[in-house]
């Protein structure tokens, strides 16, 4: 197995080495910027098919596809043969003030008629953070053009991952997004996240608890006052609050309340879509019926950023009649929709149908859970949970008590910097280590990363 030095080991960097001009100039997204002066970056060189190679020549399987993202794998020449004809062709343009370009057009469409519910229209943003911003304004701007300027609070959920812009953040429901922020923004309200092994009641079943959360959010929407409620926003499967996939009837149930009050229902499938869950959508796997959904990610296999709002007739007319009113819809990003994004996402979606993505997922994803499952046995495991090629490992040293070391993430970073040893590139989300590789995973490279997780597990056991 390839071995290289943890995220945590200091090691000598050269002078004028990437390493060293990294910390000297590059300021990193969640990343704790004076660890980075000590340990410096692992510097990743190439790409191709599931694994990575750092500058040394280590090679890392990438069990996060990057983040979360690289459906289609690393150095696929279909897409950068997209790439390179639409650069040729026309490299940029917008679609401000009635302009437009084929690129768009044929992904908007797309979009739109492969959509599970019934859709009209979709807009373009650039990261899925920008996206659920884009949609926040735009529930605001529906409100007041229904003439109910106070119906603007939203709900989101503890643990939930919408974005880091400030509305994004603010629909996020982890800590470390809001500290020092001065976030979240006022208006956005918090209901329980979907979690069973953790926030189940003792003795509570999962319907139990589906029917607690339920009836939690609607005792939250009367509080408020259902008037002032616009909108609902969650993930099929909560992603970075580390990987939760809801027991059954929690969606049937949620949906119920939502429907009572008429409130909006935004699917953040920025993660979910297309494929990861075992289905083209999450909103299929979990038979969900949402006003808008929200894809970025895979949408691209982030080769390119891109990222869309798919809405419904119900959620996009009133907006459309406003930006009459007013005589223009006033939002838009100098690169959304652009068209060799646009074209490099087509050509993305072509490979994941043509390619048989979708059912390789469940595939490989049903290899993955049963390996990972294997495991439970193994005295840091407290909890096994996934559904299609996303799956997660809770870390435990305590089974009983459902509790690991202190301070909270102290064993979740011991694994991962364990993996990435025994060369995996994996996330510990707190305690949890996230699994999502590239969608074109195989099952004998499936094997391959749980014989290094198992290897990583004994590991870690025998030092703490």
């Amino acid at each position: 197995m390839s071995t290289t030095s943890t995220s945590d080991t200091v090691s000598p960097v050269a002078p004028n080495s990437a390493e060293a001009r990294d910390i000297a100039y590059h300021l990193h997204a969640y990343t704790n910027a004076r660890k980075h002066e000590e340990i410096g970056p692992l510097v990743i060189d190439r790409g191709e098919g599931i694994h990575v190679f750092d500058h040394a020549g280590n090679r890392y399987i990438e069990a996060m596809a990057g983040l979360w993202s690289v459906a289609v794998g690393f150095g696929d020449k279909r897409l950068a043969a997209a790439a390179a004809r639409q650069f040729e062709k026309l490299p940029y343009y917008h679609d401000f003030t009635h302009k437009s370009h084929g690129p768009v057009i044929d992904l908007a469409e797309k979009l739109v008629s492969m959509a599970p519910v019934p859709m009209s229209k979709a807009f373009f943003t650039n990261s899925g953070s920008e996206a659920n911003d884009t949609v926040l304004k735009m529930i605001w701007y529906r409100s007041n053009a229904l003439g109910q300027p106070e119906r603007k609070k939203v709900i989101a959920r503890e643990r939930a991952y919408h974005g880091v812009t400030i509305a994004s953040a603010s629909l996020t429901g982890l800590p470390n997004n809001h500290k020092s922020f001065d976030l979240p923004l006022a208006g956005i309200l918090r209901t329980g996240s979907p979690h069973f092994w953790r926030d189940a009641l003792p003795g509570e079943t999962e319907e139990a608890f589906a029917t607690r959360r339920a009836d939690e959010l609607e005792q939250l929407i009367l509080a408020e006052g259902p008037e002032t409620v616009a909108a609902f926003f969650a993930e099929p499967v909560m992603g970075a609050g580390g990987v939760i996939v809801p027991p059954a009837t929690y969606w049937d149930k949620i949906q119920a309340v939502l429907r009572k009050y008429d409130i909006l229902f935004v699917a953040d499938e920025v993660i979910c879509g297309f494929g990861r869950t075992g289905r083209m959508f999450g909103t299929e796997t979990f038979n969900l019926k949402p006003d808008v959904m929200v894809v970025s990610k895979a949408l691209s296999s982030s080769y390119l950023p891109i990222s869309a709002i798919i809405a419904n007739e119900r959620f996009v007319a009133p907006i459309m009649d406003q930006s009459n009113t007013i005589g223009t819809f006033g939002h838009g990003f100098t690169a959304g929709g652009h068209p060799v994004a646009a074209a490099v996402a087509l050509e993305n979606v072509r490979i994941i149908e043509e390619e048989g993505l979708v059912a390789n997922a469940v595939a490989s994803g049903r290899r993955l859970l049963e390996g990972l499952h294997a495991l439970a046995g193994h005295p840091l495991v407290g909890e096994v949970r996934g559904v299609g090629l996303i799956a997660a490992v809770e870390l435990v040293t305590d089974k009983a008590a459902k509790k690991a070391l202190e301070p909270a993430g102290t064993l979740g970073g011991l694994v991962n910097a364990g993996l990435q040893a025994n060369g995996v590139i994996s996330r510990a989300m707190g305690d949890a280590i996230a699994f999502c590789p590239p969608l074109i995973i195989t099952e004998s490279e499936v094997d391959d990363l749980l014989s290094r997780f198992a290897l990583t597990l004994d590991t870690v056991a025998k030092q703490i």
